[in-house]
């Protein structure tokens, strides 16, 4: 029998790790709610003309990411195998949306180098609960 394929008991910090990616997804939604709804005459200039630059898609590719990863990181906690996929899915629409800010030169040429740096966080955080979340797959840990 492989090893690699064989079940094994949920590891302690399982748990901790399935409700970090639930809040930081409950982050983003939050985030991506506020950007939804947000008065672009009420902000500043340069927030106001980075929002004004970015195409719809871009925004909606925003809102996937987030639904698809809360959705994603729900899952994980109830331990379901479809989890995976939701985050995959999270994963493939971040790294989309990331590519189109700097891709877009209206949209990057309106970011600052900190919104820039955020979003590749936010790439990099998405792509890791990915990595656990597959993880847990092959471990046997999502049912």
């Amino acid at each position: 029998m492989n090893d690699d394929a064989a079940s094994r008991p949920v590891a302690r910090w399982y748990m901790v790790a399935a409700i970090a990616a639930l809040l930081f997804m409950l982050l983003g939604c939050v985030v991506f709610w506020f950007d939804a709804t947000a008065d672009p005459s009420t902000l500043p200039l340069d927030q106001r003309a980075a929002m004004q630059a970015r195409p719809f898609w871009l925004v909606m590719l925003n809102g996937i990411s987030v639904i698809a990863g809360g959705i994603g990181a729900l899952l994980l906690i109830i331990r379901r195998r479809a989890a995976e996929a939701f985050l995959l899915l999270s994963m493939i629409a971040v790294a989309v949306w990331f590519a189109g800010l700097l891709l877009i030169s209206p949209v990057r040429d309106a970011l600052s180098t900190n919104d820039i740096a955020v979003a590749a966080v936010v790439t990099i955080i998405t792509w890791t609960i990915y990595g656990f979340a597959r993880h847990s797959r092959q471990r046997g840990w999502l049912r």
